[in-house]
């Protein structure tokens, strides 16, 4: 049989096991366990969960990419560049802990945008759930394009299939498990993933050590003298340059976890404040190992290639074809390149296995929190007293089909734009989209201003992220500086600095959090 054709069957068996898992988790449910879980779902699970969803195809493939990039710095190799990020994410995690979940459960809310409902006005709390909407929806579907386009050159491109099928067999098979049972379902399917991409990642580092015969400590040897473990970019116009890498992934995190109702959702579905902050400092400990796990195996992956042949060229890294030209495997290609045409088929099948366990907690997670966020906040669908809950659950059902096809059109658009380094993409997305919250939310928290002005919140929300747009150009065409993950930091801070601007100076108001 075809290898390409046995490492398909896993992947459909794999998917059927999702489906009896969704079919047991969703008996009995209702919107509440849809959206929120009914506030029964154990912290420990949910944690362990939150690995997958946090780390996704992203740093899967990505991430272990990165570390034999060139970059503009002082080093030729990317490194270990973008643990200064998760550093980052780790100090951001003790915010949201912090600042953010003693708030949502005061609150006790089930879209976490209500608060910007009660905080300032209808409007403000539309524009929050808007902006969730789009963010999640982009940053989602790269990830996906990303799981889906290796599938699709390695597997199944072979075998005539195209891309789109491809595409839309996948968001088919994410739609049908997570159609009925939402959170309560997707609680217990992401731990289940996050285990086997925890294992794919173990079974490739234990098999490369073998088969170059080093052990962990002569292996790290190796890495340092080919530069490939350095952490730390000290050229301060450089997109990594570690300060602004550091609170660039710090408000990152308070962004895309803090503010995103896909993550909170999760977060908020745990019984009680306590258990929910002990979930999400136990799941941002556990992702400095698991980050720094994927740079280490991205630095094994090259010395593998090296070892099989591989060299470097003009700005590219691969292997040479009968024509002398060499096949560029650097960044996103390299892991799924070395996986499928050189290592075992046992190993083989564990990677696709990790990488659709990657692909799956992201995309389901998303797909749930957009519908949820639209149903609860757009349409108001929780305090609607004239709709039987039949007809709530079939319309929710309507919006979460709707948004399986919005999905399926971006990764389409992506599939178009075609970049071959999707992690540093999703941050500067994240930045334009992202930023208006950051702003939105801290001006609600910090002062007790509110804002009164018909439309201003929209307007100050959409102005930002544009003129975010053109300081970057300008920075970028004018000066040898290049913003880099910052980004959300200047349009969170233009986002408040017009709040500020269009403020009632006259009145405050307290916001009610009993």
């Amino acid at each position: 049989m075809n290898p390409g054709t046995i490492l398909l069957l896993f992947v459909f068996a794999y998917f059927i096991g999702l489906l009896v898992i969704s079919y047991f988790t969703s008996r009995n449910s209702d919107n509440q366990s849809f959206f929120i879980g009914n506030k029964k779902s154990k912290w420990w699970l949910v944690a362990f969960g939150m690995i997958g969803t946090s780390l996704s195809g992203v740093t899967f493939i990505s991430v272990p990419g990165t570390v034999g990039k060139m970059t503009a710095g002082d080093y030729a190799f990317g490194g270990f560049e973008y643990y200064m990020m998760v550093i980052g994410f780790f100090i951001g995690y003790f915010i949201v802990a912090g600042v953010l979940l003693p708030l949502y459960y005061r609150m006790n809310l089930t879209s976490i945008y209500t608060y910007l409902g009660r905080r300032f006005n209808v409007e403000a709390h539309k524009i929050g759930s808007l902006f969730f909407i789009i963010s999640r929806a982009i940053g989602a579907t790269a990830r996906l394009y990303l799981v889906v386009n290796i599938l699709q050159i390695f597997l199944l491109e072979n075998l005539g299939v195209p891309f789109w099928v491809t595409a839309f067999v996948l968001l088919l098979m994410i739609l049908l498990y997570t159609f009925e049972g939402g959170v309560k379902t997707i609680v217990i399917t992401d731990t289940l993933q996050t285990s086997f991409m925890i294992l794919s990642l173990i079974a490739c580092i234990v098999y490369i050590l073998s088969n170059l015969n080093l052990s962990f400590g002569e292996a790290y040897s190796i890495l340092e003298q080919k530069q490939y473990t350095h952490f730390i970019n000290t050229d301060i116009n450089s997109k990594t340059f570690f300060l602004k890498t550091i609170l660039g992934g710090m408000f990152i995190t308070i962004a895309m976890t803090g503010l995103d109702q896909e993550m909170m959702q999760k977060n908020i579905s745990v019984d009680n404040l306590k258990n929910s902050k002990k979930n999400m400092l136990t799941f941002a400990g556990t992702l400095l190992f698991v980050n720094l796990a994927f740079l280490f195996l991205g630095g094994l992956l090259y010395l593998f290639a090296i070892q099989n042949g591989a060299v470097y060229g003009d700005g590219i890294f691969g292997f040479k074809g009968a024509d002398g030209q060499i096949s560029n495997i650097m960044g996103d290609d390299l892991f799924p390149a070395l996986s499928l045409g050189h290592f075992p088929m046992a190993l083989s099948v564990i990677f696709i296995i990790g990488l659709i366990s990657a692909l799956f907690p992201s995309a389901d997670g998303a797909l749930t929190a957009v519908t949820s966020s639209y149903c609860v906040d757009l349409l108001g669908l929780n305090e609607d007293q004239q709709k039987t809950e039949k007809q709530k659950k079939r319309l929710r059902m309507k919006v979460h089909l709707t948004f399986t096809v919005i999905f399926f059109a971006l990764i389409m658009v992506f599939k178009a734009i075609n970049e071959k380094s999707i992690v540093y993409l999703i941050m500067e997305i994240a930045g334009y989209t992202y930023g208006p919250l950051l702003g939105l939310f801290a001006f609600g928290i910090l002062t007790k201003f509110t804002i009164v002005k018909k439309y201003s919140i929209l307007a100050v929300t959409l102005l930002a992220p544009v003129l975010t747009y053109l300081i970057n150009l300008y920075v970028t065409n004018n000066t040898d500086y290049r913003i880099g993950v910052e980004l959300i930091i200047l349009n969170g801070f233009l986002t408040f600095l017009g709040l500020w601007l269009v403020r009632s100076k006259n009145l405050e108001r307290k916001v009610e959090i009993q």
